[in-house]
């Protein structure tokens, strides 16, 4: 593959980096841009989405006929890593998880008339939106043939959806859900994706999940479902095609996430290499010390290898391929890369790092989640090594061009 970009995508690379040094990341050191949860506060948003949208750095991740700059996967690791140097970037930029996913599910095989209704709302930034497919024990997590929420279809062909969800990331806020619901008992075709409002009665928020923290808009929250009515024509794709639906999603989503996490990962050095520049202890500067430079040095190239592997899991979806392998491989390493960088970074800054005075006390709460979205790390190893027991040697084999 070809590591060039083109001067388009450097121009809008720089056009994103500028608008986060000069917009966004000055609102981090004030308090009153938090909400409660330690998210951008929403009135703020509104302002700050306005200005991102004016200036043409909106919802990168869709193709121009449905709202957005059509820049491929590649393009979106490019500009997504520029996004999330700020804690408050993707959202403002419409590119934030669970939105960023929903968007790129709906706009795939929404029909028509599904896309008019749920998907434009959800790009013109006037709703959020959810994916409902987390369970408590014994339900689905990783493995979605645990699913136990049910769908029971009615003589009118309207199904009632039954179970309990959690973690439901986004909940509190969103308007628009994506849930999944089993609707047989097949291994392969008895899951079904549905769509349906938050004013439709029938089911109900139990809690907001106290987390760790920070939060995305809307929190992680505990669902259950009564008796909820949804009507034929919301149903995803076909009854059945829930399983396919949740494959199309969540692997390019996974990837959004590891793109996002480089560009925190790199903010957590900058801080740290800022910082180390001008202390000194014992007459010599923090930078100038060679146990600094070991630290900066396995971060960089740390960093630098989970970007090869976001390139190179992109440029496979961007060529048709679901790849599944290099998505693990980039998701092990981009959450792991988050955590030791911002580590790393709070252990150079001492007590400053620990406090509030940063971001990255901030970043390091956030950060330990991302081994466990979208699929812990051992998930991704047994993947990796499912792959590995296939494919042999073969394993690691460079795709070959046709003659």
């Amino acid at each position: 593959m070809d590591f060039t970009i083109s001067p388009a995508l450097e121009d809008l690379r720089s056009r994103i980096a500028d608008f986060v040094d000069r917009e966004i990341i000055p609102l981090e050191a004030d308090p009153a841009a938090y909400d409660a949860h330690e998210n951008i506060e929403t009135g703020l948003l509104r302002q700050m989405r306005a200005k991102a949208r004016a200036a043409g750095l909106w919802c990168l991740q869709l193709p121009p006929e449905s709202g957005g700059l059509g820049i491929g996967r590649m393009g979106m690791a490019v500009c997504y890593e520029e996004m999330n140097r700020s804690i408050f970037g993707p959202v403002v930029f419409n590119s934030a998880a669970p939105d960023d996913g929903n968007m790129m599910l709906l706009d795939k095989v929404a029909t028509p008339d599904q896309k008019a209704r749920w998907l434009v709302p959800i790009v013109n930034g006037d709703v959020r939106s959810v994916f409902a497919m987390t369970e408590p024990h014994p339900g689905s997590g990783s493995d979605p043939s645990m699913m136990r929420t049910r769908a029971e279809k009615q003589p009118d062909g309207s199904y009632r959806i039954y179970g309990h969800k959690w973690f439901i990331t986004g909940a509190e806020e969103a308007a628009h859900f994506i849930l999944m619901a089993r609707t047989s008992d097949d291994p392969r075709k008895g899951l079904t994706a549905f769509l349906f409002h938050r004013d439709q009665p029938g089911w109900r928020i139990i809690r907001r999940i106290p987390i760790m923290g920070p939060e995305e808009h809307g929190g992680h929250c505990e669902l259950e479902f009564d008796g909820l009515t949804i009507a034929p024509q919301d149903v995803l794709m076909q009854e059945g095609d829930g399983l396919k639906a949740t494959q199309i999603r969540l692997g390019p989503a996974r990837l959004t996430h590891c793109m996002r996490w480089l560009g925190l990962a790199k903010r957590s050095m900058e801080i740290a290499r800022a910082y180390a520049d001008v202390r000194e202890g014992f007459g010599v500067r923090l930078a100038d010390r060679e146990s600094v430079q070991l630290k900066f040095g396995q971060t960089a190239m740390n960093i630098e290898i989970g970007r090869l592997l976001v390139m190179k899991a992109a440029f496979a979806l961007d060529r048709g391929s679901r790849a599944r392998k290099e998505i693990s491989m980039a998701k092990i390493q981009a959450a792991n890369t988050l955590h030791q960088a911002v580590d790393m970074a709070i252990q150079i800054n001492g007590a400053r790092g620990y406090s509030k005075d940063t971001v990255l006390e901030w970043i390091y709460r956030y950060a330990r989640q991302a081994r466990l979205v979208d699929g812990a790390d051992e998930v991704h190893q047994m993947v990796l090594n499912r792959f590995l027991s296939e494919e042999g040697n073969s394993f690691w084999r460079w795709p070959v061009a046709p003659s």
